[in-house]
């Protein structure tokens, strides 16, 4: 059975456990980190030696790095909407993983969700969050943009392209920040709410993690 390793306030591991559930796997979540702990512990540093989740254990193979989690799962158990057949198909949802993962993630949850909501107010940078803000503006209009053309960051249905990206969305729109207007990310971001897997993982609590820069 596939094992999912990961306190379930991470957005890291929050977007392996929708894509396990969108995919309908069976599996087994483990948490840890947080307040569960065990990150050091030898037994889990002999799976990930960073010591950071997630982590999953499929049968014998066992991978770390969130992005390579989800390529491997989309990869083994995802059909079409999940893993293209074209090289050329399967580049357009690389691509929104991969600028998810080096411009949109540290702008938000580097930028923002830590510097703003996870530090204390008396240790916040106000120029950096300001000019973080100011990348999100621009990264969300891209977004916006694109979503223009399709209902879903990966065409007509969702897809893995969606589940990076997507999963910043209830953070960004609940936390008390300016926001430009952006009709077609909030058209998206309702269509992902009426998924139950998105409703499980992604849309939950997260007042756990106010002024708390612990991983």
């Amino acid at each position: 059975m596939l094992t999912i390793w990961g306190r379930e306030s991470s957005y890291n591991v929050q977007k392996v456990l929708w894509l396990a559930d969108e995919l309908g796997l069976d599996y087994s979540h483990r948490p840890a980190g947080g307040e569960q702990g065990g990150l050091g512990d030898a037994a889990f540093l002999a799976m990930n030696p960073n010591g950071r989740i997630p982590v999953i254990e499929d049968g014998e193979t066992i991978i770390w790095e969130t992005h390579a989690i989800l390529r491997y799962l989309a990869s083994a158990h995802g059909g079409q909407d999940f893993r293209r057949a074209s090289p050329a198909a399967q580049s357009l949802i690389d691509r929104w993983l991969d600028w998810s993962l080096s411009e949109l993630e540290p702008a938000f949850f580097g930028g923002i969700f830590w510097g703003f909501y996870r530090t204390p107010g008396d240790q916040h940078d106000d120029v950096a969050i300001e000019r973080s803000l100011a990348k999100c503006d621009r990264l969300y209009r891209i977004l916006d943009e694109r979503l223009a053309q399709s209902p879903f960051l990966s065409g007509d249905r969702l897809g893995l392209a969606d589940i990076p990206a997507g999963t910043t969305l209830y953070r960004y729109f609940e936390l008390e920040i300016p926001r430009p207007s952006l009709p077609n990310v909030e058209a998206w971001y309702r269509r992902l709410q009426q998924r139950p897997p998105y409703q499980r993982h992604v849309m939950r609590a997260f007042g756990e993690l106010y002024g708390r820069l612990t991983y």
